[in-house]
C-alpha cells in the first residue's frame, strides 16, 4: 500500500515516522494483519500488509491513516495538520503481491529513502 499526506511538502520527520509505523502495527494487529514492511520517503509511506482476505481492505486503510494523526498529535509545527484532519489524501493505492516474489516487494520497499 502507497499512501500520501494531502500535502506533500515533506511533512514526514525520522521521530514521527517512528511513532507511525509503531502504532500502524498495533492497528494491523487489531484487524489480524501484520505489517510486514514499512518504509517512506518525506512525503509519502510504503506499507507492506499480510491482510486476511476476510478483512474489508478499506476498514483497514481507514485505520492505518486515523494512527499517525493519534500518535504523533503532540509534534510541534506539523500538529495542527495532524490533528485537523485533512492530513491525508483521501486516495491510496493498494495492490495485491501475490503475482511477484516476497523478497522483491521487501527489497523495493527497504529501498525507499528514509529521512532522518
Amino acid at each position: 500500500m502507497v499512501s500520501t499526506p494531502n500535502y506533500r511538502r515533506g511533512p514526514f520527520t525520522g521521530e514521527i515516522l517512528r511513532r507511525c509505523e509503531a502504532v500502524m502495527r498495533d492497528a494491523c494487529a487489531v484487524f489480524g494483519a501484520e505489517l510486514h514492511e514499512f518504509n517512506d520517503e518525506t512525503d509519502h509511506m510504503h506499507l507492506l500488509v499480510h491482510c486476511p482476505p476476510k478483512i474489508a481492505l478499506s476498514r483497514l486503510v481507514g485505520s492505518l491513516k486515523a494512527s499517525p494523526r493519534a500518535a504523533c498529535a503532540r509534534n510541534s509545527s506539523r500538529s495542527a495538520a495532524l490533528r485537523s484532519g485533512n492530513f491525508w489524501s483521501p486516495s491510496h493505492f493498494a495492490a495485491s503481491c501475490g503475482g511477484a516474489p516476497l523478497s522483491i516487494i521487501r527489497e523495493y520497499i527497504e529501498n525507499q529513502k528514509r529521512p532522518g
